[in-house]
């Protein structure tokens, strides 16, 4: 996850209320509610986001903030944008994402499997299940002010084997090396 794909997911304010209370000790809806001055619903919604986005992680009921996404998107050589260099990926890159967003997206296929294989890695943990509606949120943030539809990433995603899902509507970032041409 990126620098970038947190500040999105804490860029509202009732859900950077709603994370601050559980980072200060609040582990159930209702306490943070309390404890950011929110109401319950836009509290539960926060909650939805914020565990959708990886910043928080619920067990048995109990909320709890999930720092390793910080520690890894502080490592320097860790960077949402691809350095300027001869490299012609960086170099795509650099044209179809800005500030951590997509642009737009390549009509080439090569291109676009590119691009959308480094958004994947940005958005989604290896290892971790995503349900449909987590998938929704990370893949908007990244298309907000693009004008290209998330529900699109998605399918493309999905077909083009960088995603997985099953038959209960389930993602997961595919191993690289089982992704086929």
């Amino acid at each position: 996850m990126t620098a970038q794909t947190i500040v999105g997911t804490l860029a509202d304010s009732v859900r950077l209320r709603v994370f601050s209370a559980i980072v200060l000790g609040a582990t159930t809806p209702p306490d943070a509610a309390r404890a950011a001055g929110t109401e319950p619903k836009e509290t539960a919604a926060a909650v939805r986001k914020l565990v959708a986005g990886g910043l928080v992680t619920e067990e048995a009921g109990e909320l709890q903030p999930n720092s390793a996404h910080f520690r890894a998107a502080a490592r320097p050589a860790a960077t949402a944008e691809p350095a300027a260099s001869g490299d012609p990926e960086a170099a795509l890159l650099r044209t179809f994402v800005v500030d951590g967003r997509l642009r737009s997206l390549p009509a080439q296929l090569t291109r676009r499997r590119a691009v959308l294989s480094h958004l994947a890695r940005s958005a989604f943990a290896a290892g971790r299940t995503y349900n449909e509606p987590a998938v929704n949120d990370l893949l908007r943030t990244w298309c907000e002010g693009s004008g290209t539809d998330h529900v699109a990433v998605r399918r493309y995603l999905i077909e083009l084997q960088i995603l997985d899902r099953d038959t209960s509507s389930r993602y997961w970032l595919r191993d690289e090396t089982a992704q086929r041409d």
